[in-house]
């Protein structure tokens, strides 16, 4: 029987994405962008209404082409606004938009977002989800430099989740299976 961290429950989606996605170490910049944008939006709702909703967010949103989201302008907020697929909140449309204008005037987003954890993993080594902070040191300091450069919707909560989903820290309870392969990257 493989042991996993509880958090995904026995819902296909979300066992999925915790063997396969979550905590697995990203390092293209487009595809962290993607995920901060999509954290963004997760506050206030659960992270599976996010992840059912993925591809209509990624239709809504270009395939989450910064180039192409910069370009929105009012017309793209309005028929979001209206698009039932995706979380219809127009501050946090109109911060996607924001995030992807910033984005393109960073030079390397990967590598100042992974400058906070020394350019590898950190690895955490709690036996019990309920050890697990909301948010850290590395992500109020990895938080306050995104928002000094005008992101939006990065509070240190958000932006922790974010740092586990994308691998800047290896959050796995210590006997779940994705632990120790995570641990050895």
């Amino acid at each position: 029987m493989i042991t996993r961290c509880s958090w995904p429950g026995d819902d296909p989606l979300y066992v999925d994405y915790h063997d396969k996605e979550w905590g697995v170490p990203e390092r293209d910049g487009r595809a962290l962008l993607e995920k901060l944008i999509l954290d963004g939006f997760q506050a206030g709702l659960s992270w599976i209404t996010i992840l059912r909703k993925r591809e209509a967010f990624r239709a809504a949103f270009a395939k989450f082409d910064p180039a192409k989201i910069a370009r929105f302008g009012a017309r793209d907020v309005e028929r979001l606004m209206g698009d039932a697929g995706i979380v219809r909140n127009r501050a946090k449309i109109e911060a996607t938009i924001g995030n992807a204008r910033t984005y393109l005037a960073e030079s390397d987003f990967s590598a100042f977002c992974w400058s906070f954890v020394d350019g590898k993993p950190k690895q955490n080594r709690w036996r019990d989800r309920k050890q697990v902070p909301a948010e850290t040191v590395e992500s109020k300091a990895l938080s306050k430099a995104l928002a000094k450069k005008g992101y939006k919707f990065v509070g240190p909560t958000i932006v922790y989740a974010w740092m586990q989903a994308c691998g800047l820290v290896n959050d796995h309870v210590t006997d779940c299976f994705r632990y120790r392969a995570l641990s050895a990257r």
